[in-house]
């Protein structure tokens, strides 16, 4: 099986390559390539809508024309659902469904789409959590399939919640193989959340096209009611299912999706680096705290009521003070990414670490075996530089960043963004500019679109890797579907952003893909 190229033995697999890749863009059918040029041609102008009227957001304005800059970027976004909505759904209504199985790493999955919609999500006051059962093993199935699935259901119940929070979790179950063939998993992937519901005599028509649970919300709720019908055929189409029920444990709604998968290859099982730890945690939200005892038992750990190292939420501290440390033992504060200003904070108010909500279970166990050390005696880091990539201060000053992008308007937002992380930028309009680039000039990271005149991305990325040039090159494009991906990794390319473009997701590949030596002479400067 073909695989990424890797930078390093720390990096994860950003895009698993299927067994059979998929053909060139030009043996797709003509609704296929119509369905792909419609997607260029309509999030392409739309992230330059959206991402100028985020930069026009960042300048001094008054009260009414912030109000007037806000209102517009809000129907841009509503604006750009749709486009996405409808493309999936002509996607599914035009061609026969096609899978490309590929090992999943669940936990990345997962983690994958509660931080992408954590913003969403915080903005509404709302805590998303996550976990994966110790029980549910990674399988081999259509990645990007299974990720639209989740988005869909997640995305739609952070829209519906106004309060409380949303809970992303999968669990497992083996499955005897059937007439002695290979043995597989059936995997159940929830989405639980705390807002009004939906009613028993709604649920027939929620995953119908254009279906609502209530015939106001197509007016008081982004979308055109089409994510969950992709999710019904998409679950379908994997012979599984997808329903909705009351939430068990409290007011709100459960989505399930559930089907069975192959077992991936050598699948290793999960480390369980806290076996023997217990973990106390003290937060005010129910979500929190179920997430973290199942990312601490699914690594091994015990968490109970009291313990000699304490999770404390930052969400439990009243009028914004600091949340009170324990007495003994060792706390941790658990905060959001926009909360990162209070780490110095809690240091100096004797707490010995932090994480960044949604949790993560790596960097969890990391820090509670530091916190456990540090009861032993032993020196401890308060955090290692960069452990977390959503609140690392990485100093990107210097950094020398080809962007190549034949959209004036597309060029000038990245530009923009990227010159606000102190980056230095060079422009190439075409893929022949970039390859002349490089030929004069050394750049730490190129940034790339992937239809351009002359010469497109993928083209230039061939030339490029074919005369040993090894600089990281991220994908910049308004193509989305998974085949776009795929292309990108063909062409010799190691990441992909979809336009439009985010600030924060510029920000994260910028600190994935600049190297270890840059990083270093950068913070000597």
């Amino acid at each position: 099986m073909g695989q990424t190229r890797r930078r390093s033995s720390s990096q994860t697999e950003l895009f698993p390559v299927p067994p059979q890749a998929a053909g060139p863009a030009d043996a797709a059918s003509p609704e296929q390539q119509f369905l792909r040029l419609m997607s260029h041609e309509m999030r392409t102008p739309l992230n330059g809508v959206i991402g100028m009227l985020g930069l026009l957001s960042r300048t001094r304005l008054d009260g009414a024309q912030r109000a007037y800059a806000e209102a517009a970027q809000k129907s841009a976004e509503h604006l750009l659902g749709l486009v996405n909505d409808l493309l999936d759904y002509a996607r599914l209504e035009a061609e026969a469904l096609e899978f490309d199985p590929a090992p999943v790493e669940l936990e990345a999955l997962v983690r994958g789409v509660a931080e992408l919609l954590s913003p969403r999500a915080h903005d509404k006051g709302l805590e998303i959590v996550w976990s994966v059962a110790a029980d549910a093993p990674d399988v081999v199935a259509d990645e990007g399939r299974l990720r639209q699935i989740l988005f869909n259901l997640a995305g739609n119940a952070v829209k519906f919640t106004d309060r409380g929070g949303v809970r992303l979790a999968v669990e497992g179950q083996m499955v005897e193989g059937r007439r002695g063939g290979a043995a597989r998993a059936r995997l159940v992937f929830i989405v639980d959340d705390t807002g009004p519901g939906v009613p028993a005599e709604a649920r027939g028509r929620i995953f119908d096209e254009f279906g609502h649970a209530d015939a106001s919300d197509a007016a008081r709720f982004d979308g055109a009611g089409l994510g969950l019908a992709v999710v019904r055929r998409l679950a379908r189409a994997m012979g599984g299912t997808a329903v909705v029920e009351d939430r068990p444990d409290g007011p709100g709604a459960r989505f399930r999706f559930e089907a069975e998968f192959p077992l991936a290859p050598d699948g290793a099982p999960r480390p369980r680096p806290l076996d023997g730890v217990t973990v106390a945690i003290r937060t005010p939200d129910p979500f929190v705290r179920r997430a973290a005892a199942d990312q601490i038992e699914a690594s091994g750990g015990r968490a109970a009521r009291q313990a000699g190292i304490t999770l404390v939420d930052h969400a439990g501290a009243e009028d914004g003070e600091l949340a009170s440390r324990p007495t003994q033992g060792q706390a941790i504060v658990l905060l959001r990414p926009s909360e990162r200003d209070l780490i110095d904070r809690y240091r100096a108010g004797g707490f010995c670490g932090y994480l960044i909500k949604p949790l993560r279970p790596a960097s969890l166990a990391e820090r509670v075996l530091a916190a456990a050390g540090a009861r032993r005696g032993l020196p401890v880091p308060h955090a290692r530089p960069g452990e977390d990539d959503r609140v690392a201060n990485v100093a990107f000053k210097g950094v020398r960043i080809l962007l190549v992008e034949d959209n004036p308007v597309g060029a000038l937002l990245a530009k923009t963004l990227l010159r606000r992380e102190g980056c230095v930028v060079q422009s190439a309009a075409d893929g022949q500019e970039a390859l002349d680039a490089t030929k004069a000039a050394r750049f730490d990271l190129i940034f790339m679109d992937m239809r351009m005149p002359r010469l497109d991305g993928p083209s230039a990325a061939r030339a490029l890797r074919a005369r040993g040039d090894q600089t990281p090159i991220v994908a910049l494009t308004a193509n989305a579907f998974a085949e776009d991906r795929l292309a990108c990794l063909e062409a010799g390319m190691d990441d992909h952003l979809a336009k439009p473009l985010e600030a924060d997701a510029l920000r994260a590949a910028l600190a994935r893909w600049t190297n270890a030596a840059n990083r270093a002479k950068v913070a000597a400067s």
